[in-house]
């Protein structure tokens, strides 16, 4: 059986919100390099010449365009917050982009198509079904919001967070100031 109750929160995230519970914090918790994550490589799919035009080769192209820009953005926006986003949550980023890129896609097929479909059982009769596209969106934003709270970006998660100036320097942040101040 698993874990009961909720997920504990990381101790940065903690820090962050200056301890609220007062409780210990805990110190042999692992502390992966400071390091912002790469993209996947998988987010840049590589399609064969005489697949390009086909309609799924246009889909997970634009597919991924949504991911990297989603990518993009999210790193940007966390590696802002100090001592919060290292290398080992590639993997959690990744998952919460593809999720939002799948969200994206579902949400345009919704407004194309409508909330009810008419369908045809094999009688031939006709009769009215709520789309599918309705539940996945309906899967992906669960997911979402599970991503987005892990790492302090939906307005509840954020009111528990106070950002300092504080904070262990980021080498990969340092090396970019010297680069660009050079």
């Amino acid at each position: 059986m698993g874990a009961r109750g909720p997920a504990p929160k990381p101790t940065a995230l903690k820090q962050l919100a200056g301890n609220p519970g007062k409780r210990a914090l805990n110190v042999a918790e692992p502390r992966p390099r400071a390091k912002r994550p790469k993209m996947p490589e998988h987010f840049t799919p590589v399609i064969a010449e005489a697949d390009e035009k086909k309609d799924w080769a246009v889909q997970q192209r634009e597919f991924y365009e949504l991911a990297r820009a989603e990518w993009r953005r999210v790193v940007r926006e966390l590696g802002n917050v100090p001592n919060l986003l290292k290398s080992i949550d590639a993997d959690a980023i990744a998952m919460y982009c593809e999720t939002y890129a799948r969200w994206v896609q579902a949400s345009q097929k919704l407004a194309q198509g409508g909330m009810v479909e008419k369908l045809r059982t094999k009688t031939g009769s006709e009769y009215y079904a709520i789309s599918p596209y309705v539940t996945i969106i309906g899967q992906c934003m669960g997911v979402m919001k599970s991503f987005l709270s892990e790492f302090g970006m939906t307005p509840a998660s954020r009111t528990r967070i106070q950002v300092t100036e504080e904070g262990i320097a980021d080498e990969f942040d340092e090396f970019l100031n010297r680069r660009s101040s050079g």
